[in-house]
């Protein structure tokens, strides 16, 4: 045996090993990884990685094809793909389901390569107050689990926000707000909400 090919044999062996002790770190490093990712991060990655709309389910069992905006502390904002111009706001709370395609599936759940600290930092409930305070319109789905609740729609618009509820106005849809146009009023808990629908010519920013 010529002792050149000898140690050559040795040297791809050990590359070998030192190649799959490394891929097994990295395997198990992603894994790790993974484990610590949420859902808002993985909306976040949707928001920021998908090519083709995706299909929300929702709590009181809407399903809406949109186009994911702009994702806040704990919801998205997400113009619907229907041609309405129309734009939900919907509680992660209240997601149900993603339907969406497997490579954007995969391209959201790579590493964030930055993190918008101010939209990390936008709740909700800051979003309905920024609804009363411009009184636009909306329509509201309800997710209670009473089947006198799950699956109701109310429009009208947003009176005041407290911490976990808002004071709805019901008026009918595309109505302004006016007293003789006020058919009732209705005290919500946010965590009833399953999603938000605004006119997109209201001209709500997004986050």
């Amino acid at each position: 045996m010529r002792w050149d090919r000898f140690f050559d044999d040795l040297e791809d062996q050990l590359a070998a090993e030192w190649e799959a002790e490394r891929a097994a770190l990295e395997s198990e490093a992603e894994r790790l990884r993974l484990a610590r990712v949420d859902l808002r991060a993985r909306l976040t990655g949707l928001a920021r990685e998908a090519e083709a709309p995706v299909t929300l389910e929702l709590a009181d069992g809407l399903s809406a094809v949109v186009r994911i905006a702009a994702v806040g502390a704990d919801w998205v904002a997400a113009p619907e793909s229907d041609g309405a111009r129309r734009l939900l706001l919907a509680p992660i709370a209240s997601i149900r389901g993603i339907h969406a395609a497997h490579g954007d599936l995969l391209r959201s759940a790579r590493p964030a390569t930055h993190t918008d600290r101010l939209a990390e930092r936008v709740t909700f409930a800051l979003a309905m107050r920024d609804l009363a305070r411009r009184r636009v319109g909306v329509a509201l789905g309800l997710s209670g689990t009473g089947p006198e609740s799950s699956g109701r729609v109310l429009t009208g618009t947003v009176d005041r926000v407290g911490a976990d509820h808002l004071d709805l106005a019901l008026h009918d849809a595309g109505s302004p707000r006016r007293a003789g146009e006020v058919q009732s009023y209705r005290m919500l808990p946010l965590a009833a909400i399953a999603w938000v629908r605004i006119d997109a010519a209201a001209g709500v920013p997004v986050v």
